[in-house]
């Protein structure tokens, strides 16, 4: 009888993936961008990026959160729906979900097995597909994913950028820009004007741009003109500059679902069946079920004890902001809550390419100490020490300490000292890190 060949678990898989260039763990200084790799893999696997509609999301901030509040609104519209997201926190699982669940490993080995196989026989056959990276064949597996469940709707997270993202396949019905301020300026432009350009990419013809940045903003301008030449409608969003960010998150997506009701989608299943889909659908179910790891993530934090005293339980919050405009948002969001008084102890990784100096003035305006680390994860992290150094120079209390659960146990021991708080910052992979620990200790 002819053998079975046996199915290699998740764990195998991923090692066989690893063996491809990771480009999020390398400096951006040497990305390679291009779609060739990519399309070649959509064709060898029988283009799985067209068998589903898409919503397709770019932005310096709230990319991830955006895409996590559309799907489930999607989902409590009775539609069938996937999201494709980036970086993970915890595990690679996360980057996938079906129909509000991370895709099962056994799933998700199957399709990185079919990709790899491809990306095998483009070598083979020296096609574009041979120059596929990580990124390249984590995204084409989620396209795979989403084929194989019949879903009709798929939220797609860019990575980098947008116009030449390995994303940037599909075709996004509505294409959503968040924001824009400067971040990967070596790969997308030094001014936020040729950034705008860059994530005003993932607009196609036939499709509809929806943003929260105006007409007569510079980088507005940008996404207005490229509209203009696709001939596409732009949707834009009205709400306070001192908004909170999961309240401008809301105001996009309810944009967004606006738009699809009055284009005629409409709920499928429960009670409201037949309604024309739109804001309505974030209630607080929705937007309790789109909350991601890492994104104001709050937590009750149990200090260890200290010479046999009751052990003090005090405020956490973990944000991956890793730009100026980022953690400026996330400090103005945490100062309106009166559960974080005292002062506040932060522990800080940033990568190499990051402005530090710039990240670091904001910081300064709420934080009485900061431990600086590194969020090995990343591959390119910046030196905890200099961090300090360039700390100290600006008059900031710090410390450096490379291992971040020992870093953990440097600012615990801080905020024993007094009254506080604790913010992890600066690095989804520091959050990643740091993560498992926190919710042991979490009270």
């Amino acid at each position: 009888m002819p053998t079975i060949p046996q199915r290699r678990s998740l764990p195998d898989v991923l090692s066989r993936l690893d063996r491809l260039t990771n480009w999020e763990r390398k400096p951006r200084g040497e990305m390679r961008v291009g779609l060739e790799p990519m399309l070649d893999l959509m064709q060898r696997l029988g283009n799985p990026h067209q068998s589903f509609r898409a919503i397709h999301v770019a932005g310096t901030k709230g990319k991830g959160s955006v895409c996590a509040l559309a799907a489930a609104a999607l989902l409590r519209a009775g539609w069938r729906v996937g999201r494709y997201a980036s970086p993970h926190v915890d595990r690679v699982n996360e980057r996938i979900s079906v129909m509000g669940q991370e895709v099962e490993d056994d799933r998700l080995a199957e399709a990185l097995e079919k990709v790899l196989d491809s990306y095998e026989a483009a070598k083979r056959e020296a096609t574009p597909g041979e120059d596929a990276t990580w990124f390249d064949v984590i995204t084409a597996a989620a396209f795979v994913v989403f084929k194989d469940a019949g879903l009709d709707w798929a939220v797609v997270e860019v990575g980098l950028g947008g116009r030449l993202d390995s994303s940037n396949v599909v075709f996004g019905e509505v294409a959503i820009v968040t924001n824009i301020e400067l971040e990967h300026t070596e790969i997308l432009g030094s001014t936020r004007e040729a950034i705008a350009g860059e994530k005003v990419g993932i607009l196609k013809p036939g499709a509809t741009l929806a943003t929260t940045l105006l007409a007569t903003d510079a980088a507005g301008r940008v996404l207005q003109q490229r509209a203009d030449e696709l001939g596409c409608r732009v949707l834009r969003t009205d709400i306070a500059d001192d908004a909170t960010i999961a309240d401008k998150n809301a105001a996009l997506v309810g944009l967004v679902l606006d738009h699809l009701g009055q284009q005629g989608e409409c709920v499928r299943e429960g009670t409201e069946t037949g309604a024309p889909i739109g804001a309505w659908l974030l209630d607080q179910s929705v937007r309790d079920n789109a909350r991601l790891p890492g994104r104001m993530e709050r937590f009750a934090f149990t200090l260890p004890s200290v010479s046999n005293t009751a052990r003090r339980v005090v405020p956490m919050v973990m944000d991956g902001a890793h730009v100026p405009f980022n953690i400026e948002a996330v400090l103005r969001d945490i100062a309106r809550s009166s559960d974080f008084s005292g002062q506040c102890v932060a522990i800080v990784a940033l990568a190499s390419d990051k402005d530090a100096e710039g990240f670091l003035t904001v910081l300064s305006r709420s934080v009485a100490y900061v431990v600086f680390t590194e969020a090995s994860g990343s591959g390119r992290s910046h030196p905890a020490d200099e961090l300090a150094t360039l700390a100290t120079s600006m008059g900031i209390a710090c410390e450096a300490e490379p291992d971040p659960r020992k870093a953990l146990d440097r600012a615990a021991m801080k905020i024993s000292e007094d009254d506080g708080w604790i913010l992890v910052t600066g690095s989804l992979y520091l959050v990643g890190a740091l993560r498992g620990a926190v919710l042991e200790g979490a009270g």
